[in-house]
């Protein structure tokens, strides 16, 4: 989770970039919405993760 953390905090500062950014804006809400997807897809590798053991526990 520590991972997801420093996802979010880099798609925070791309946003808080193109607040101040006029001429960039739309480059940085662009790089801030690549790194929200990637967010995404770490809470959705983790959840897979976390189904896969609990399948392989009740295997057993």
């Amino acid at each position: 989770m520590n991972r997801l953390v420093e996802i979010r905090s880099q798609e925070s500062l791309c946003r808080e970039r193109a607040a101040f950014d006029s001429e960039r804006r739309v480059f940085w809400l662009t790089q801030a919405e690549e790194w929200k997807q990637r967010a995404l897809d770490e809470i959705a590798h983790h959840f897979r993760e976390c189904n896969l053991a609990r399948a392989e526990l009740a295997r057993g």
